[in-house]
């Protein structure tokens, strides 16, 4: 056993104490006040983690609530360790109070809202901080942790703190997965409506979020007798990114229709039931790194007599915002509709062969025997708009944290193993 390791064992339930202060915080984003961008209680957690740097001895910054962070020695940072302290919406399906951190013996499950994305990992980084500095290992480099406060809601805290203050040279985040993603697509949103008058069809109302496959379409039809009748379509949600994973509701709608709605009839054709890449809307791009691209029709609700809807593209490394826009909303506006919003932002991609990069996979391997080796994904870390940025953890391959979902959780095992492969990678790229 190393001595970082057992450092971290005597400290661990320590950890467990600080990761249950902070899912106590419900730190989801609320109404803006002074002294808190994003609500009071993300910056209450930001307040709680900056305290306990300042305890361990480290030099803290409050860059207003927005973000925070703490440098760990006196050399200037040339390493940041990222992670954030909001959380997402609580959700149904709860088997106990999701802010109320709960272990369970039989699993090693550490459950509560946050436990994974992003405070288990904050945790974890604070204390492969904190034994490095107990333990006296010497740093040549300056390692700073930095705390956001609104990545779950586009990442606002961290385009202020970019103007406020620089970021170090090496940045990575524990908020995906092992062993590196150093790839991720490129990412479209694509919001559009028409006027909406038709005989038979009186309300359509299907998904809530853009980036995720809705699991339900509900469809108000009028009968021959002029009453309501509804239907409800059922599939099965996933996240934007996979869409395979799931079933879209919205396309088994359309793939049933048998009116004679132009509008509908087109979405029916752009969007057949089961296509997940876009050909049919003239996308269906892919290249050897990133793999298929992904186009989700993940919107659709009527209201006031119109009709709108939400895509959510992912794009492969070798293509563009700007030629995606194109073709979408071309495409859109050629079947009758309006584009109201397309918004984006470009592929990221960190070179796998830089000494960053081979550094990490260099201790992801030491410390846990299995070969390392650089992903890439389809949804978008905290790192995708910093150049050379990677993801770093927090979940391990074939690992499902339930991220986003009820009883979302971290092993007590995994919270030590990612403080562990932290530490040694401040020591390995900071020594």
């Amino acid at each position: 056993m190393t001595e970082i390791r057992k450092y971290l064992e005597e400290h661990k339930q320590e950890m467990i104490d600080l990761l249950a202060e902070l899912v106590a915080i419900p730190s989801i984003q609320g109404k803006a006040e002074d002294g808190a961008p994003f609500g009071k209680e993300p910056a209450r957690a930001l307040e709680v983690m900056l305290k306990k740097c300042e305890e361990a001895g480290f030099k803290v910054d409050n860059v207003e609530n927005y973000a925070g962070s703490a440098d760990i020695n006196d050399a200037p940072a040339q390493l940041a360790v990222l992670t954030h302290l909001d959380v997402v919406p609580v959700g149904t399906g709860w088997t106990t109070d999701p802010f109320v951190l709960r272990y369970e013996a039989d699993t090693d499950k550490l459950v509560g809202r946050g436990a994974i994305d992003d405070k288990g990992p904050a945790v974890a980084a604070f204390f492969a901080a904190r034994a490095l500095k107990d333990l006296g290992i010497p740093l040549k480099k300056g390692v700073r942790l930095i705390f956001g406060t609104n990545e779950e809601n586009g990442s606002a805290d961290l385009a202020y703190y970019r103007k406020k203050r620089e970021l170090p040279p090496m940045v990575f985040t524990p908020d995906g997965e092992y062993p590196v993603i150093n790839a991720e697509k490129g990412m479209l949103r694509v919001y559009f409506s028409s006027d909406f008058d038709d005989d038979e069809i009186l309300e359509v109302q299907a998904g809530t979020v853009i980036n995720a496959v809705p699991q339900f379409c509900t469809v108000t039809m009028e009968n021959d007798e002029g009453e309501p009748v509804e239907a409800v379509y059922e599939g099965a949600s996933a996240h934007a990114s996979t869409p395979e994973k799931g079933e879209n509701a919205i396309t088994q709608f359309l793939d049933s229709y048998c009116g004679e709605n132009m509008l509908i009839t087109s979405l029916a054709q752009l969007f057949p039931h089961g296509e997940t890449n876009g050909k049919s809307c003239g996308l269906g791009f892919r290249d050897d790194l990133s793999g298929d691209m992904t186009c989700v029709l993940s919107m659709l609700n009527t209201d006031m007599g119109r009709i709108s809807g939400g895509i959510d593209i992912r794009f492969p490394l070798d293509r563009k915002k700007a030629e995606i826009s194109e073709i979408i909303c071309g495409t859109l506006e050629n079947a009758g509709f309006t584009v109201d919003s397309c918004e984006g932002v470009e592929p990221h991609c960190t070179d796998e062969n830089s000494e960053f990069v081979q550094g990490l996979l260099r201790v992801y391997e030491r410390v846990t025997g299995d070969k390392g080796r650089c992903i890439a994904i389809g949804g978008g870390t905290y790192v995708h708009e910093i150049e050379g940025g990677v993801a770093f953890g927090a979940e391990f391959p074939n690992e499902d944290g339930r991220m986003h979902s009820p009883d979302e959780f971290i092993t007590s095992a995994n919270l030590l193993r990612n403080a562990e492969i932290m530490a040694e990678a401040m020591a390995e790229l900071c020594c």
